[in-house]
């Protein structure tokens, strides 16, 4: 029997459901890609009201302080002078349960930073390990819907989960960690955070640089096995949102020391995953560069307004820092906003926990959902608006123009991400700096975990393992066959 053909919702047959339309194999996607836009956009609305993705979150207030000037790499106002303070607000989060789903689980953990600055918001949104399952984001919502509860039983589903992970490879460096010793933090304060993605700097000379964020606890890292997880979930799932306010209400305030990877921008033709979230960036050759002190100190005084009602996003920047052309970056800030927009209404940005604490808003946006105040003003922009009743003209000054970003000539076309990349070497090598002791409990975690699928989607995925290295291989199957 042949299977039906996949199409858009408007009937379109698809030519391709893997890779996105992108200039070139590593360049940036294209506006025009109607079908990625419709998945995107369509999976942003599948839920209503919570968040599809890190729907139980926690946040607190607190401060970002400038230990290291970068000025030598970014024009960005608040990372200019050591000493320099920025409000900020952090939310952290589970990724794929729901709002009421316990806080003792193996998962990502989100970690979502607003900086309150004079130049307008910025935002960090990342998670705590450094790397992501995936590197097109055309396949995004069907991961995520392999780790949702399945439509008919409406459970989660290891067949589901393990198939996709058998078939997308790209994933096995962030399962690997997901399912090792520091998978299960033992709180929010212990854990460490990362921006994840490769972003740009540019200075006031114009020069650009690639870099990445690094959030490092100051209180230690701190996990718990499958089974304590379990028994602590029994009595408090709530255990790591009750901790985070707990410990900020007794000032024992949580802290990290931030780190930034920075690379030149014309190193990164030299190296194949610079733009790759699905791998790291080597520290011998980008060491850590500290930057300064994040301190967690003030609470929220109410959840719903200022946690779950906060809409923090990739594409809020300010000048001196944008993004790359990571395809999952690109994808983020589309998608994002858009479902910010759609879960809070056109005016999210508006809110207290949203709206910039040290600078002001003027544009030409007007009414939507919950408007709050709007001037009387001209309410359309034009080249100069000094000539009837308007706002400023756009700064001018070229330190806020970004430079121009140099793209390979390159056909715009669907390109296989899948080829030329090595989707075992990083896994490997986390693999490799693992004692006898943390590998044999990856191995049991995963074993734990990929029992529960079928037995076919288990033989499809134990060759990964044995792609990685023969140990890892050997240690999985034969926790395989212990349970």
């Amino acid at each position: 029997m042949s299977k039906p053909t996949l199409t858009t919702s408007s009937g379109m047959p698809l030519s391709d459901d893997e890779n996105s339309l992108s200039v070139g194999p590593r360049g940036p996607l294209a506006l025009q890609d109607h079908h990625l836009l419709e998945k995107l956009a369509h999976f942003n609305r599948e839920r209503i009201p919570e968040r599809v993705v890190h729907a139980r979150g926690s946040g607190a207030y607190g401060t970002f302080t400038v230990t290291n000037s970068l000025k030598d790499f970014t024009l960005a106002n608040f990372l200019q002078q050591e000493g320099e303070q920025t409000e900020v607000f952090l939310r952290f989060s589970t990724v794929a349960g729901e709002q009421g789903s316990s806080d003792m689980i193996r998962d990502p953990r989100g970690f979502a930073m607003k900086f309150y600055t004079k130049e307008g918001n910025y935002d960090v949104v990342g998670n705590n390990t450094p790397v992501f399952f995936l590197r097109d984001p055309l396949k995004f919502p069907d991961f995520i819907h392999s780790q949702k509860r399945c439509p008919m039983r409406n459970v989660t589903n290891p067949d589901a989960v393990w198939d996709f992970w058998a078939q997308n490879p790209q994933s096995l460096h962030q399962v690997t960690i997901l399912f090792s010793d520091r998978g299960l933090p033992k709180s929010f304060r212990h854990m460490n955070g990362y921006g994840s993605h490769a972003f740009s700097f540019w200075n006031t000379k114009g020069e650009r640089f690639w870099f990445k964020w690094h959030f490092k606890t100051n209180q230690g890292i701190q996990c718990l096995t499958n089974d304590e997880a379990g028994e602590i979930a029994k009595h408090r799932p709530w255990a790591a949102q009750e901790d985070l306010f707990d410990s900020i209400k007794r000032q024992e305030y949580p802290s990290w020391t931030v780190h930034v990877q920075v690379m030149p921008e014309q190193e990164a033709e030299k190296h194949p995953w610079t733009f790759d979230i699905t791998k790291v960036w080597s520290h011998k050759d980008y060491p850590l560069m500290k930057v300064g002190k994040l301190e967690l100190n003030k609470n929220p005084n109410n959840y719903f307004a200022e946690v779950e009602q906060s809409a923090l996003s990739p594409s809020n920047f300010v000048p001196g820092i944008g993004p790359s052309p990571d395809k999952m970056l690109q994808a983020r800030l589309f998608a994002y906003p858009d479902a910010h927009r759609y879960r809070l209404g056109a005016n999210y940005n508006s809110l207290e926990v949203n709206r910039p604490h040290a600078s002001d808003v003027q544009n030409y946006q007007r009414d939507g959902q919950m408007c709050p105040y709007q001037s009387g003003q001209k309410n359309y922009g034009t080249y100069d608006n000094a000539t009837f009743d308007g706002q400023d003209h756009p700064s001018s000054d070229v330190m806020y123009k970004e430079p121009s970003l140099k793209l390979s000539s390159a056909a715009l076309d669907r390109f296989d991400h899948r080829e030329g990349n090595d989707d075992y070497i990083q896994a490997g090598n986390l693999f490799a700096v693992m004692d006898e002791t943390q590998q044999r409990q990856l191995a049991s975690n995963i074993a734990g975990s990929l029992s529960g699928a079928r037995k076919d989607i288990q033989e499809r995925m134990l060759p990964h393992f044995f792609n990685v290295s023969e140990e890892y291989g050997n240690l999985v199957k034969n926790e395989l066959h212990h349970q």
